[in-house]
């Protein structure tokens, strides 16, 4: 086991460098010379004497090859620069825009769990009835319905038409009238994915004979759903909807601009809009890195979930 945590966790590296350097080769795949976008007025024209002394301050002017070496240098060190905006430190500003982010990513997978698992266990123990063919409805149309126009329509009807939350904004410090109508619209496709993974996972464990021996040995069949099928079927769960926590992560950058919510998916809309690179850099970067650190304790949590899962040399 200790042999595949040193492999993955050595895995991580490449794919945080190939990340790292793509999000550096924005500013060179970027169509224009930056240092001319960025000191262009609103009526055109740049002093070529300030562009000139801006490229040379910034490092523009040198080879691609020094200039990514030495942004990653610093990177590893916790600087990420300066933002060209603001004239802020990037690293402040991307942990700032973290923690809304996260309680965001934290409360859509409460409401996901609480509507998913429920619904997926009915749904197994309903089989080939109205019950199960209304939730896989139900469970088609919250992955097929985009977050935006969820929101939107949430928008309309809660917020415009009976007034009963508000219409976004982070409020005091992100309370429940403000994050309700976000998160239930990010955890809306997370709860469909989770709810027919439920039902099938349970569908599975029901046929098992397992279950049969538990009911032989006189167990009555509460104990025999819950005890048994039910543990037995949330394991692919929990790794699901660990994988669906780092997607919350990275993936409400929709849903925090239609709600104005001040988090990394806001942020980095934001930064793409003024054409501040180094914070577009820097949140692209660490976007990833949670991405793949969820993903690299969700990869080590199957053999404590499971204990017939073995990790052997050819893994």
């Amino acid at each position: 086991m200790s042999g595949y945590v040193l492999r993955r966790f050595l895995m991580l590296g490449p794919v945080l460098l190939f990340v790292s350097f793509l999000s550096f080769s924005i500013i060179h795949i970027t169509p224009g010379d930056p240092a001319e976008i960025l000191l262009t007025g609103p009526g055109g024209g740049a002093d070529p004497k300030a562009v000139e002394e801006f490229r040379v301050q910034m490092g523009f002017d040198r080879p691609f090859h020094e200039q990514y070496l030495n942004w990653l240098f610093r990177a590893l060190h916790g600087d990420l620069g300066y933002s060209y905006m603001s004239d802020r430190p990037v690293s402040e500003m991307v942990y700032r825009a973290f923690w809304p982010t996260l309680k965001l990513a934290f409360v859509s997978m409460i409401f996901s769990l609480l509507i998913s698992i429920p619904a997926g266990v009915l749904a197994a123990l309903n089989h080939d009835t109205w019950i199960d063919g209304l939730s896989r409805f139900i469970s088609l149309l919250g992955v097929s319905i985009p977050n935006f126009w969820q929101g939107f329509l949430f928008l309309m009807c809660f917020s415009l038409t009976f007034k009963l939350l508000p219409v976004g904004g982070y409020g005091n410090n992100g309370d429940f009238e403000h994050i309700l109508l976000p998160a239930v619209t990010l955890g809306t496709s997370s709860a469909a994915v989770t709810m027919r993974m439920m039902r099938n996972s349970m569908l599975e464990v029901l046929g098992e004979d397992y279950l049969n021996a538990a009911r032989a040995r006189g167990l009555s069949e509460g104990k025999v759903l819950g005890k048994h099928a039910f543990k037995n079927a949330l394991l692919p769960v929990v790794t699901l909807a660990g994988l669906n926590f780092g997607y919350l992560l990275n993936g409400s950058v929709v849903v925090e601009t239609v709600f104005a919510w001040p988090g990394l998916g806001s942020l980095v809309v934001n930064s793409i809009y003024n054409r501040d690179f180094p914070l577009i850099q820097g949140s692209l970067l660490f976007v990833a890195l949670l991405f793949v650190s969820v993903n690299f304790l969700v990869d080590l949590s199957y053999s404590y979930l499971d204990p017939r899962i073995r990790y052997d040399a050819s893994v």
